[in-house]
């Protein structure tokens, strides 16, 4: 069951206690170009892994399987007691990672799935083209124009680029418009609605929603 939106800041706590690894950057993937605030991919890297910095809750169950995928994968070193309790935890919603409530044996199910799975194969991770440092110094109205700048030169947009232009309008608590992205990748319109596709849509509905309920 989903709930009305509430906003509950994420208990980050919990992971950063027991130094739970959610975020690497890239490993073996060469940078196109380096900044003093980040680095750019022009053909994007998929091996960027940052979860929990967008404001955006976990709010279908392949999103949650998705990101207990990762977190199994970033910290190999978790045996299945502490994994099924950070399951557990992610999947609460009084902690803020998540916007519903899943039943105990499906989460169960998941848990079990998660761990049967090949690691050896990094989880399927969205292309990013452009990371930032933490220590960058800049707010998300900077990110933003600098994110359409870089890429907007690459005439290449894909849906991931779009998705991570959403949830950082998103993040500066602004209504996500086609217009609005299309302006911040310097592209057309027409380009947005080409390689937007149904579920992206759909996430900038769900997005909106969250954002007037705040």
């Amino acid at each position: 069951m989903s709930h009305n939106y509430v906003s509950i800041p994420r208990y980050l706590q919990y992971l950063n206690k027991r130094r739970i690894v959610y975020r690497r950057n890239p490993i073996t993937d060469k940078p196109t170009l380096e900044f003093e605030y980040g680095k750019f991919y022009e053909d994007g890297t998929y091996e960027c892994y940052d979860l929990f910095r967008s404001k955006a809750k976990i709010t279908t169950y392949k999103s949650l399987k998705w990101h207990l995928l990762v977190l199994w994968y970033l910290n190999p070193k978790l045996d299945m007691d502490q994994f099924t309790a950070l399951a557990e935890t992610i999947a609460n919603y009084k902690y803020g990672f998540i916007a519903f409530d899943i039943p105990a044996d499906l989460l169960k199910r998941m848990v079990y799935d998660v761990s049967m799975c090949d690691l050896e194969e990094p989880p399927k991770n969205k292309l990013r083209k452009v990371i930032f440092n933490d220590n960058s110094g800049l707010n998300l109205s900077e990110k933003l124009t600098i994110v359409g700048q870089l890429i907007g030169k690459t005439k290449r947009i894909h849906q991931d680029d779009i998705y991570q232009c959403m949830l950082d309008i998103n993040d500066m608590n602004e209504r996500i418009t086609i217009k609005k992205l299309a302006s911040t990748l310097k592209c057309s319109v027409r380009t947005i609605h080409r390689n937007m596709g149904y579920e992206l849509k759909k996430e900038k509905e769900l997005l909106n929603m969250e954002n007037e309920k705040i």
